[in-house]
């Protein structure tokens, strides 16, 4: 963050300080929402959550170091025993953080790095592993910002802008959307200078009301995109490809198909028995060898569209193609592999939809070739109407690919378990996770393949987890 007086941010947000003897020139040189991170020098921006209060922490937060507190409820502010003179009130402090953001992005093209560019992600699928993959080869042009795990939202998008300063290079943005309206919101804090949109997909199909209003959704990214910039859209989705016609410059397209050749495309894909890809990258002329150490062939549209950016910003094929190569995962719970008591568990329990639980079933079932597969599955969330017959799909997939275990983890995936069992798989139906983390100790043999993957709010994510710390 560039630094800002606490008087520059009440004007900013249209805030008013709860003292009478404002503490203005007060400097502020970062933002914090969580009091236990505060080193000094932070505003402390006050929220309440559904379990935690941020306001009853004011006190200790300026006791901390913090400059300053930003809060909607004067009240409990004050009674924590912070000075009303480091207080600025406001109606909501989430879109009042977003207008501190967007100040900031014009101070970081006005007075930051002179190459300081935006890039903007968004996704049904994908998008946490397309920026982790642009963290991993846009280093070559500087001090770069990007955000932890999916920060995507009108909370996590400004905090990761917040942390962009004088000196950074590359901002990279992942931008998340559950409803219509959520991306030209998170386009207005800061438009970016390229902007990526990698596939339309069936999540959250009940907040959207449908696939094409996903793809509306999607487009927000493409019309916020800054006058000129570069838009780079999947050719092989034919809804993305359909946003060219939005794009306020110029389009890239890739294509993990290759069925579109003059962009970024991939050939010569091959996935070995561990489940990695390796494909030959093309730009122009050129060429590079890509040997991914992601699992799963749908990494390889991913890795594409991080070579995209790479390239309009100046990279050649390969440097892309070594980059990409020695590239981890960078975020938990994404077709992350490891052991488990002798058998391998692919950790892929972030989150799921439609297109993603059918991705992470297909890499089970080729990783797991000649061994017994297990998927453990929670439910996929915000499907709305189409819930059911989405479920009951999946459990479908599951017989197609020859999966020969599901443990189905809480309520929810009745249409599964019953489509499974027509299909003669064996079927565990468990209340929650730590019932599915008992079965697992008793029914795990060396050498089984085991798949984690359901909604963040099905908690698989915690099964995950606890097979982590048992493990140590």
């Amino acid at each position: 963050m560039i630094d800002t007086t606490l008087e520059q941010i009440a004007d900013i947000v249209n805030g008013s300080f709860a003292g009478t003897q404002p503490a203005g020139e007060e400097v502020v040189t970062a933002v914090a929402t969580d009091n236990r991170h505060i080193k000094g020098g932070e505003l402390f921006v006050a929220i309440k959550g559904e379990r935690v209060d941020g306001n009853r922490f004011a006190k200790a937060a300026l006791e901390a170091g913090a400059t300053g507190i930003l809060t909607a409820d004067r009240d409990a502010v004050l009674a924590s025993g912070a000075d009303p003179n480091l207080v600025i009130i406001v109606a909501d402090p989430i879109i009042a953080l977003g207008k501190i953001a967007q100040s900031q992005a014009h101070l970081l093209r006005s007075q930051g790095a002179q190459n300081f560019e935006v890039v903007g992600v968004t996704g049904s699928v994908g998008k946490t592993t397309t920026k982790d993959l642009l963290a991993e080869i846009l280093g070559w042009r500087g001090p770069m910002i990007a955000p932890p795990g999916s920060f995507n939202n009108e909370l996590g998008l400004p905090l990761t802008v917040l942390r962009a300063d004088s000196a950074t290079s590359t901002l990279v943005l992942e931008m998340g959307a559950d409803h219509i309206g959520n991306l030209k919101y998170l386009t207005d804090i800061v438009q970016p200078d390229i902007s990526v949109v990698l596939a339309v997909a069936r999540a959250h199909l009940g907040e959207f009301g449908g696939i094409e209003n996903v793809a509306q959704a999607k487009a927000e990214l493409v019309t916020g995109t800054r006058e000129n910039g570069i838009v780079i859209l999947n050719h092989d989705d034919e809804r993305v490809r359909a946003m060219a016609i939005h794009a306020p410059g110029k389009v890239v397209f890739f294509s993990a198909s290759g069925a579109h050749q003059s962009g970024v495309w991939a050939s010569d894909i091959e996935i070995s028995a561990s489940g990695h890809a390796s494909f030959i990258l093309h730009y122009g002329d050129e060429e590079g060898h890509v040997d991914l150490s992601l699992v799963g062939e749908h990494h390889v549209a991913n890795a594409l569209a991080a070579a995209s950016v790479g390239l309009v910003m100046g990279m050649t094929v390969n440097q892309c193609a070594q980059l990409l190569s020695q590239a981890r995962a960078g975020s938990p719970h994404r077709m992350d592999v490891w052991h488990w008591r002798g058998a391998t568990i692919i950790d892929d329990s972030y989150n799921a939809n439609p297109d993603s639980m059918r991705a992470g079933l297909r890499g089970l079932a080729h990783v797991g070739q000649g061994k017994r597969t297990i998927a453990v599955l929670g439910q996929m969330l915000e499907l709305g109407a189409a819930s059911h017959d989405e479920h009951r799909s999946i459990g479908q997939v599951l017989i197609e690919l020859g999966i020969d275990v599901l443990i189905a983890v809480g309520p929810g995936l009745e249409p599964t378990v019953t489509a499974a069992k027509d299909g003669q798989v064996v079927v565990f139906d468990v209340p929650d996770v730590s019932k599915a983390h008992q079965l697992l100790d008793t029914l795990v043999s060396t050498d089984d393949v085991v798949l984690l993957k359901g909604s963040n709010g099905s908690g698989v994510w915690q099964l995950a987890e606890a097979l982590k710390e048992k493990d140590r």
